[in-house]
């Protein structure tokens, strides 16, 4: 077990907490890593561009001039790659750049990028984060008192007060334990997890 501090937002300590080694303090492995975000991304890629085939272009009917005596190349249809508004060779089509990893190697991953964030020093655990008001200063201040200058936080998806209050902010994102990802967490510098989530995401990641 790694024992941790857990502060409040005031950045004061209140107590310590003991993290499963096999989930938030394992050997982390680059290339696992580098397989899911590769995943994400590419997932999120729209693969919408599309151009259009000499078949699908208008006109070409036609043979443009006749084979001979013209003085000019010969010339079967309008719609040759090689002519201006003719179609396009080998070009791109719509299609999904996306590929499927099994679920125990993202479970594996997420629990690498956590480690990698308490290895380093990045995980803070606070108590609680409750804010009295939908206010993006006051989060800002409590993010200034932490120390955090680029950060996630994983806190209850019923929070709206932060989820609102934070979401104007540059370099600062709150996701719920559902939400929870690989790309996020390497993203930020500092991984925040508010108390009462450790348990859920300990859930979400048992073999």
């Amino acid at each position: 077990m790694s024992t941790i501090k857990i502060v409040n937002t005031k950045n004061e300590s209140v107590g310590e907490i003991e993290l499963r080694d096999d989930l938030f303090n394992r050997k982390v492995k680059e290339y696992i890593l580098h397989d899911v975000v590769r995943m994400q991304r590419a997932a999120r890629r729209s693969g919408n561009a599309c151009t259009k085939t000499r078949v699908e272009v208008r006109g070409g009917g036609a043979k443009p001039w006749r084979q001979k005596g013209t003085g000019r190349a010969r010339a079967g249809t309008r719609t040759s790659p090689v002519w201006r508004g003719g179609g396009v060779a080998f070009g791109p089509k719509p299609r999904d750049y996306s590929f499927k990893l099994n679920r125990k190697i993202k479970k594996q991953a997420i629990s690498m990028a956590m480690s990698a964030r308490l290895q380093e020093g990045n995980l803070m655990v606070i108590d609680q984060f409750i804010m009295d008001s939908i206010k993006t200063k006051d989060f800002v201040g409590i993010m200034k008192v932490l120390g955090v200058e680029n950060g996630l936080i994983v806190a209850d998806s019923g929070n709206d007060e932060l989820n609102k209050s934070s979401r104007n902010v540059n370099g600062y994102k709150v996701l719920p334990v559902e939400g929870l990802n690989v790309y996020d967490i390497l993203l930020h510098k500092k991984l925040i997890l508010v108390q009462p989530v450790i348990d859920g995401i300990e859930k979400r990641l048992a073999v």
